[in-house]
């Protein structure tokens, strides 16, 4: 029998094999990139961090942080507390700021720059956050670390960064124990000093104060859509500075 036909049943086996892996080949899909980062998203499936997602809603800090995230190239790294963070605070610490204050805290848990874990081990401290004081300066942190292991300090509050949440630039999230309260808002201030013992206080001036401090506030709620105003304002005024420094 000649070997001729299975030679050609051979060849013509392979030709049809190597003609469909090459068709699969170019059929096949491409892999689809990834779907753009979910800031709020990212904190809200991670189930921890109700307080923070609702600071960052009452500020509106968390929608000026998504709204930028596609048009920055430093990106951001935001330290997220848990909600056991918030509820060790002493009662009334954040509730009682202004709504001022209440956002600048809010703001110093964000870096106006996307740190990896291994970058915060080699940054230059300290390093500026998008918060500032009553008088325009950068509230900054100091970050300590070895063998992956950082720290992060404000001066007032120090804790270890546990967890990332997310590092894929330009956003990292990563989960802090302690709520990151800057000194600058919350160190002890001295006392007023007492008044002299000569100095007298007309009765009519006496009674004048009380009367003021003891009007009610207003409750016509007039001033809360200027509020809110207000802070869309400041908050976006200031990741703008700190996009446009950094």
């Amino acid at each position: 029998m000649s070997s001729a036909p299975v030679s050609s049943i051979l060849l013509s086996l392979s030709a049809l094999l190597l003609f469909t892996s090459t068709a699969l080949a170019q059929t096949a899909p491409a892999p689809s990139p990834p779907g753009p980062l979910n800031f709020t998203g990212i904190l809200d499936k991670n189930g921890q961090y109700t307080y923070f997602l609702r600071l960052l809603a009452e500020t509106q800090v968390g929608s000026q942080i998504q709204n930028q995230l596609n048009g920055t190239t430093e990106g951001f790294t935001v330290f997220a507390p848990t909600d056991n963070a918030f509820n060790n605070l002493k009662s009334g610490t954040i509730n009682n700021l202004d709504e001022q204050k209440k956002v600048q805290v809010v703001l110093y848990h964000v870096l106006p720059k996307y740190y990896s874990l291994n970058d915060l081990q080699f940054v230059s401290n300290p390093v500026r956050t998008q918060a500032s004081d009553q008088d325009g300066h950068s509230l900054g942190l100091n970050f300590t670390g070895q063998n992956n292991q950082v720290n992060v300090s404000t001066g007032l509050v120090e804790t270890q960064i546990n967890n990332a949440l997310t590092q894929r630039k330009p956003l990292a999230v990563y989960q802090v124990d302690k709520v990151l309260l800057p000194a600058e808002f919350f160190e002890a201030k001295s006392p007023a000093a007492a008044p002299s013992p000569g100095t007298k206080t007309s009765s009519a001036g006496s009674n004048s104060t009380a009367s003021t401090a003891d009007e009610p506030a207003s409750a016509d709620g007039s001033g809360s859509s200027g509020r809110n105003m207000g802070l869309g304002l400041i908050v976006g005024l200031a990741l703008a500075c700190m996009g446009a420094l950094s």
